[in-house]
């Protein structure tokens, strides 16, 4: 790559992505008086994009948009990208990635102002004291570097900012964030919690969510418009555009240059530390450069790796362990109609953006249950069917007699759990430059290799099983199972390739999220988890870009990253 243009500034800091994790970097440093540089590969979002509050028949081609089946075909498989957002998820043609045939693997990737933190499920959960030490609990993989005891004041600066609501169980295994006051559930949804409670001595709770229902720094209470992943007029749900990188503007220390894609790191070759990264115009596809004393890749965590295998045959790599253990939660699930009856019938808005939440029960006080290690926990929703288009699309008629049919139409309420099972961190699931294929600026493309293990199969089946009970339990009829498993990657929760660890020979990362090879080089994203857990992982992302940030802070005071 020929650099062309160079920003004559040599700033203390860049920060490769502006999402959940980069967002906090950028508030962290430019607060503390740090001169910053925040590269995004996408355009600036503004409010103008959000159509949180559009339905199907404002769209054009009424929610099927053939842009989507065209240029998206992988990114269209996560529920989130719809005609009416699909902007905020790459086009797979410029952004192309590739996996053996019988290896299929799902990247869901958004390259705007702010990144996936516009378009995430927003459920937020802490990682436990037995997650940080699965490995001391059974016996398999490594233990995190840092205990969850170390990590409480993190989370709880995180909590505090970004607004969590839920409601506390006192759960070893399912730690209880600083939150403000749960939503409601449904009459269906108090039943099943009452019939699954009672008879398992289980602890289903409203979902712990990123979503306001309190005031919080100028930002209003959700209103209940459903579809969080379109923008949010009132902020109610976190983004990091509006709260983290806009404060990280508002202390005048920070530069955010937009349609910047990163290819790679660039070193001083006398020192070999990080000297800036190198990155092509995202509209001119100009390379450019632009220097700082300190690199922060928070890129997400497959694109930060990618970037880092981009910047030299075993840059930041002596222990071998970059772009290995790759993590991912395995989705599976089951279904059925609850003996529940609606009030009173009703289609549009307000809709909660929020479900149920099952925490692990499994392997929680002993290692493993006939030899199946870890445990999977479960999000729920019940819906109704009166106004869905299935049921809609079985009802004949037309005009008045079929407004008339649908309004008469019986209903019913169905009930799905959805199972996450925790992924163990295996060193053959890995990911590694693609020697054949670029995207559109030249930048060579990923390879992956990842599939799930048997533990993880027999989890997915474990877990659908448990899921029937608990619906039988409840009186649930028409019981459907999945019985096949998303593909790896399929919950857009892919973490692990650039893993913390106290020994420079098994781990990319120390406890700070620093590189044990190159040490003005930190990844603050998912890349630094040693274990997944069976949460949804950007909550303790933040945590970990925030404390990490905070450390880089008072190092760079005391010149150790010089």
């Amino acid at each position: 790559m020929q650099i062309i243009s160079k920003d004559r500034e040599i700033y203390d800091a860049v920060i490769v992505g502006s999402g959940a994790t980069g967002g906090w970097v950028a508030k962290t440093l430019a607060e503390s008086g740090m001169q910053v540089a925040l590269l995004e590969a996408g355009h600036r979002t503004t409010e103008a994009e959000f159509t949180e509050h559009l339905r199907p028949y404002d769209l054009k081609y009424r929610g099927q948009s053939p842009e989507i089946a065209r240029n998206r075909p992988i990114q269209s498989m996560k529920y989130a990208c719809r005609e009416s957002n699909f902007e905020w998820f790459v086009d797979d043609i410029r952004n192309p990635y590739t996996y053996p045939q019988d290896k299929p693997f799902q990247w869901t990737r958004g390259r705007q102002l702010g990144g996936r933190s516009l378009t995430w499920a927003r459920q937020s959960y802490r990682l436990s004291p037995l997650d940080f030490s699965a490995a001391s609990h059974d016996g398999y993989g490594e233990n995190w570097p840092v205990t969850y005891e170390e990590m409480v004041p993190y989370y709880e600066t995180v909590e505090r900012y970004v607004g969590i609501s839920g409601e506390p169980l006192g759960l070893m295994q399912f730690p209880d964030s600083i939150m403000q006051p749960p939503m409601a559930m449904t009459c269906g949804e108090e039943h099943f919690k009452r019939e699954v409670n009672a008879r398992f001595d289980r602890n289903v709770t409203i979902g712990r969510t990123a979503i306001l229902t309190k005031p919080l720094n100028g930002r209003q209470p959700c209103h209940y418009c459903g579809p969080c992943e379109h923008g949010c007029i009132t902020h109610s749900y976190f983004s990091s555009v509006w709260t983290t990188v806009a404060d990280a503007e508002m202390s005048g220390n920070c530069k955010v240059l937009t349609d910047a894609v990163v290819s790679h790191v660039t070193s001083d070759k006398g020192t070999g530390l990080a000297d800036g990264v190198a990155y092509y115009d995202r509209l001119t596809r100009a390379p450019r450069k632009i220097r700082a004393k300190i690199v922060v890749l928070s890129a997400s965590t497959l694109e930060s790796t990618r970037i880092l295998l981009n910047s030299g045959d075993g840059f930041c790599n002596s222990s071998g362990a970059l772009g290995h253990y790759v993590m991912d939660h395995m989705y599976g699930g089951v279904s059925g109609v609850l003996p529940v009856k609606e009030s009173k019938r009703w289609a549009g808005p307000p809709q909660r953006p929020n479900g149920l939440y099952l925490p692990r029960y499994l392997n929680v006080e002993r290692p493993h249950t006939n030899g199946m290690i870890r445990g999977f926990g479960a999000q729920m929703r019940n819906s109704s069917s009166y106004g869905s288009p299935a049921a809609i699309a079985a009802i004949r008629g037309f005009g008045a007699d079929f407004k008339r049919a649908v309004h008469d139409s019986d209903s019913y309420w169905r009930f799905s759990l959805g199972t996450s099972s925790e992924c163990l961190a295996r060193y053959e699931n890995y990911v590694k430059l693609d020697p054949h294929v670029k995207d559109a600026w030249g930048i060579p493309a990923l390879h992956m290799n990842v599939t799930w293990s048997d533990n993880e199969m027999r989890l997915f089946n474990y877990s659908a099983d448990a899921g029937e009970e608990m619906l039988l339990a409840a009186g649930a009829q028409d019981i459907r199972k999945i019985t096949t498993p998303r593909w790896p990657g399929g919950a857009t929760h892919e973490v692990g390739t650039a893993r913390m660890g106290n020994d420079p020979r098994k781990s990319v990362l120390n406890k700070w999220n620093q590189a044990h090879d190159v040490k003005n080089l930190f990844v603050t994203d998912g890349g630094a988890f040693v274990t997944i857990g069976c949460v949804n992982p950007t909550l303790t992302m933040m945590a970990l870009a925030r404390r990490a940030s905070e450390y880089l802070v008072e190092a760079a005071k005391r010149g150790e990253l010089a």
